[in-house]
C-alpha cells in the first residue's frame, strides 16, 4: 500500500465499539439516556448557581465552568458515537475527526486545571477562612480560569499539529468510537517516537502539575482538619471536599491508565472502557456528585423552583 499524508486523505472510518447489531442497539439506547441526563444535569447545575445569588461564589463559580466543560465534552464525543450506533455512518473526514480531538483534548486539559483551581479555592476556605473573600476574589478567580483555558489551548494545538503532520500508510481505520490520539498513531507509518515523547511530555506535565496543586491543597486541608477539636467541625469541613475529592479520584483515574503510556501498549478493549468512562460516563456522574450530595444546592434549587411557583 502506498504511503498517503495528511493532505490527501479522505476520511477516517470510526469502528466503533462493537460489530454485533444487539449490542449497538443496547449500546446506542444507554448513550442515548445517558447523554440526555448529561445535558438535563449540567444545564441545570449551570442554571441554579446562575439564578441563585447565595450561590455566586467561588467554588460554584468554578463548579459552573466544570459542568460547562462536561456538557462540552458530552457534545463532542456522544452525537457522533450515536450516530456510529444508529446508523451505517462510520465514516468522518480528516478535518472532522482532527477538530474533535482538538475539542477534546483542549476540554481535558481545561478540566485538570480547573479541578486543581477548585482544590485551591478549598484549601483557601478551610484553611483561611477569615482571608477567604479576599484572598478569592473575582479578579484571581477569573483569572485562575482564564489560565486553565489558555493551558488546555495550548495543549491541543501542539498535540494536534504534530499529529496532523504524521503519514499514514497503515490504515484508514480507527479502531476506537472517536478520534483520539493512541489509535490515529497505530494507524501511522511514520517514526512516532518524538510526537508520542512530545504528547507525554504535555499531556504529563499536565496530569503531574495539577495533581501537585492539587495533593499539596489537600495536604494541607487535611492538617487543618485534624486540628479542629469536634468532631461535627471536622465531618463539616471533609463533608465541603468530598465531592470534589471523588470526581478528581474518578477523573484522573481513567485517564492516567489512558494516556500515560506508550503507543505500543495500546490495548482496544481496556482503553475503550476506560474511554467510555471518562468521555461519556463521567460527564453524567459530576451533576450528581455535586448536587445530591451538596445541601446548598439542592436547597438552592428549591428556592428557585418556588421563586419560579411564586412568579406564575
Amino acid at each position: 500500500m502506498g504511503r498517503w499524508n495528511s493532505t490527501s486523505v479522505p476520511g477516517f472510518i470510526l469502528m466503533g465499539l462493537t460489530d454485533s447489531a444487539e449490542t449497538q442497539l443496547v449500546l446506542s439506547v444507554l448513550f442515548l439516556l445517558i447523554y440526555l441526563i448529561t445535558v438535563l444535569g449540567n444545564v441545570g447545575i449551570i442554571l441554579i448557581i446562575h439564578l441563585d445569588p447565595q450561590l455566586h461564589t467561588p467554588m460554584y463559580f468554578f463548579l459552573t465552568h466544570l459542568s460547562f466543560l462536561d456538557l462540552s465534552y458530552s457534545c463532542v464525543i456522544t452525537p457522533k458515537a450515536l450516530q456510529s450506533l444508529l446508523t451505517s455512518t462510520k465514516s468522518i473526514s480528516f478535518l472532522g475527526c482532527f477538530t474533535q480531538m482538538f475539542f477534546f483534548i483542549i476540554l481535558a486539559a481545561t478540566e485538570y486545571f480547573l479541578l486543581s483551581s477548585m482544590a485551591y479555592d478549598r484549601y483557601v476556605a478551610i484553611c483561611n477562612p477569615l482571608r477567604y473573600p479576599v484572598i478569592m476574589s473575582s479578579r484571581l478567580c477569573h483569572a485562575l480560569l482564564g489560565s486553565c483555558y489558555v493551558i488546555g489551548f495550548v495543549d491541543s494545538t501542539m498535540t494536534v499539529s504534530f499529529i496532523s503532520r504524521l503519514h499514514f500508510c497503515k490504515s484508514n481505520v480507527i479502531q476506537h468510537f472517536f478520534c483520539d490520539s493512541s489509535p490515529i498513531l497505530a494507524l501511522s507509518c511514520s517514526d512516532t517516537f518524538e510526537v508520542e515523547f512530545i504528547i507525554f511530555i504535555f499531556g504529563g506535565s499536565t496530569i503531574v502539575l495539577s495533581l501537585i496543586t492539587i495533593s499539596g491543597s489537600y495536604v494541607s486541608i487535611l492538617s487543618a482538619i485534624l486540628k479542629i477539636n469536634s468532631s461535627a467541625g471536622k465531618q463539616k469541613a471533609f463533608s465541603t471536599c468530598a465531592s470534589h475529592l471523588l470526581g478528581i479520584t474518578i477523573f484522573y483515574s481513567t485517564t492516567i491508565f489512558a494516556y500515560l503510556k506508550p503507543k505500543s501498549s495500546y490495548s482496544l478493549g481496556k482503553d475503550q472502557v476506560a474511554s467510555v468512562f471518562y468521555t461519556i460516563v463521567i460527564p453524567m456522574l459530576n451533576p450528581l456528585i455535586y448536587s445530591l450530595r451538596n445541601k446548598e444546592v439542592k436547597n438552592a434549587a428549591a428556592r428557585v423552583m418556588q421563586n419560579r411557583e411564586g412568579c406564575t
